[in-house]
Formats: structure tokens, C-alpha cells, sequence
């Protein structure tokens, strides 16, 4: 029986812009994490993951007139209004988070053991010498054939892939309950890629870890997670186990996102893409102004509908859409 580890109820992000307009690139997400469950947010630039991701662990970046509302609860305790000293508590030690350019989240001054020796002895409290221990154990655990040559190597000494490695490493460091991962692969080559998602994939597991994985990559997704939520302006648009959402896609916009995928029979062809269209007005669905199918009910913003899968005779599976033609359906 799983529990729920994070739970985000109506998670909303608003803020004034330089020209003094307030926007809002977070309506209203639910996004639920069970304990040892690997889940999946996908959607393109600008839909809001990153600032989802972003929110969990209280580093927003400073916004005009910034108001965060809604519920961010990890373990039962409410994450929205912490303040200084308690989110030590949470950050590193609850929730670690693996960044998508491992060069700027490494220190270029400090050698790669000193940078993990740091984040134990700070985290945990060990002894130099236990951090030290500690420290090489991860290295080995990256599946990295040279650790020594990793532990006294400066960051820019080392490949993209290595670097991963070593944020992997020190994300699992203080053994924490949650791992956010926010595109960590998408600068790598598919070989490097997909020993990444391994390790990640292992290190999870040995750990009883949870991971929320933010990507574009719906490829990636669909090897890694067991459920998938997809965005789109700051709002959830289809969510549910993740080859039931792809293989059988019920939102105009996720279906948009499959199309655009390149495939072997579309090789030396030009990939489809979403039509431009006008921003969504306020209440409305946030997918509106480029959906091929939208009527005038799609003025207002939509209820979630459950899906039930007929391979599974008529039961709900968790696959849910928010769009009005579902209603019908």
C-alpha cells in the first residue's frame, strides 16, 4: 500500500511584470508523488515545470508583487510560508534536486570531493573523515571507473555525462524522501542519456527514494516514470499512469505533443508543429487560443474527467483530462 509523499493542491503562482501587468504562470496544479514512485511532468518551454519544480524547494526567484498560493505539503507538512532556518530542514535532507546544466550547478573552484565533502558535512554532520568515506562510496555507486580521478578533478576537467554523475550523486547524498530532477538529461547524447536514467533509476530504488522528473522528452518519460502529468501555461492538462496517457492521449494539446515527435516515417520531412494563438483569457482553458477543436464552452475552464480504459472494463485507472470534449464522451 503507497502513501502519498507530496501532495499539491491548487498551486498558484502570480506576480507584476516590468510593465506593471500581473501574470500568472501558475493556475491552480495538482500533482501528487507516492512514496517510491517515479512521476513524470512533461509539457514545453514556458508551461510551468521548471516553476513547479522550483516551488517545492522555496527557490522562486525574486518577482514583483509575488504571491504563492495553494498547498505544497511533503510528508504531511505544509511547505507554502516556510521561512529561513526551517527549510535546512527540508532542502538536501527531504528533497534534493538534480539541475538540468551540471556545469553551473558545480562549484568551478572546488575540486568534485571537496564540493561532496561539504554537502555531507553540512547536511549530515559527519566527520570530515565519514564525509570523506561517504563521499568515495557515492562516486563508485555512479558506476564511475576512474573515482579517484573524479574526487580530485575540477568540474571543467570533466565530461557533461561525468558531471551528471556527480550531481546524482550528491542529490542522494543525505538519502533524502523526494528527488527532483528537472530536465537533468537534455544536454547529453542518447548513450550518456540513457546510462543516466540507469543510474537514476537504480539509485531510486536502493534508496526508497521518490523522483519527479521534469522533461520535455515524452521518450524519456515514458522509460522512466509510472505516471505522467502534462502541462501546458501554468496549468495540468491530462495526467495518469504514463503509457495509458501516451498511447491513448485524450487532450488536443497532448495529442499535439505526440504528433510533433519525429518518427522514421516522417524522416527528411518537416515535423508538425502547434498552430500560433493568442494567449487564453482569464477563467478560460488555458489551451484555447491553439486548439483545433475548441468550441464556446472552452470560454471556461474545464472540470477533470476521469477516463475509463475499455481494456479494463470500464474501470478508472487514475487517467484523467481536463477538456470539455470529454464531457460528451
Amino acid at each position: 500500500m503507497t502513501t502519498e509523499l507530496l501532495v499539491i493542491e491548487g498551486l498558484s503562482l502570480e506576480f507584476t511584470d516590468r510593465n506593471g501587468e500581473r501574470r500568472r504562470p501558475l493556475a491552480g496544479i495538482d500533482i501528487q508523488v507516492s512514496t517510491g514512485e517515479l512521476v513524470g511532468v512533461a509539457g514545453e518551454s514556458g508551461s510551468g515545470k521548471s516553476l513547479t519544480a522550483l516551488s517545492i524547494l522555496g527557490l522562486l526567484p525574486p518577482l514583483r508583487d509575488m504571491t504563492l498560493s495553494g498547498s505544497i505539503r511533503l510528508l504531511g507538512r505544509e511547505l507554502i510560508g516556510l521561512e529561513g532556518s526551517a527549510w535546512q530542514e527540508v532542502r538536501g535532507r527531504q528533497v534534493a534536486y538534480i539541475p538540468q546544466e551540471p556545469m553551473n550547478a558545480l562549484n568551478p573552484t572546488m575540486r568534485v570531493g571537496a564540493q561532496l565533502t561539504a554537502v555531507l558535512r553540512h547536511r549530515q554532520g559527519v566527520s570530515k573523515s565519514g564525509a570523506v568515506q561517504r563521499g568515495r562510496a557515492l562516486l563508485e555507486s555512479m558506476s564511475i571507473r576512474d573515482p579517484d580521478r573524479v574526487w580530485n578533478a575540477y568540474p571543467f576537467e570533466l565530461s557533461g555525462g561525468m558531471r551528471q554523475r556527480v550531481l546524482i550523486a550528491m542529490a542522494f547524498a543525505c538519502e533524502p524522501r523526494l528527488v527532483i530532477a528537472d530536465e537533468p538529461t537534455t544536454a547529453l547524447d542518447v548513450t550518456v542519456q540513457a546510462q543516466i536514467l540507469t543510474l537514476l533509476r537504480e539509485r531510486a530504488a536502493d534508496s526508497g527514494a521518490s523522483v519527479l522528473f521534469v522533461s520535455h522528452d515524452l521518450a524519456v518519460l515514458a522509460e522512466l516514470c509510472r505516471r505522467l502529468y502534462v502541462m501546458y501555461a501554468g496549468c495540468v492538462m491530462e495526467a495518469g499512469p504514463t503509457m495509458e496517457v501516451l498511447d491513448a492521449a485524450r487532450h488536443p494539446y497532448t495529442r499535439a505533443l505526440l504528433e510533433c515527435r519525429p518518427t522514421i516515417a516522417r524522416r527528411g520531412g518537416a515535423l508538425p508543429v502547434l498552430r500560433a494563438g493568442a494567449p487564453a483569457p482569464a477563467g478560460a482553458c488555458a489551451f484555447v487560443g491553439r486548439c483545433a477543436v475548441a468550441d464556446r464552452r472552452c470560454a471556461d475552464r474545464p472540470p477533470w474527467t476521469d477516463i475509463a480504459p475499455r481494456d479494463l472494463g470500464g474501470t478508472v485507472s487514475g487517467h484523467r483530462v481536463a477538456c470539455w470534449l470529454e464531457q460528451q464522451a
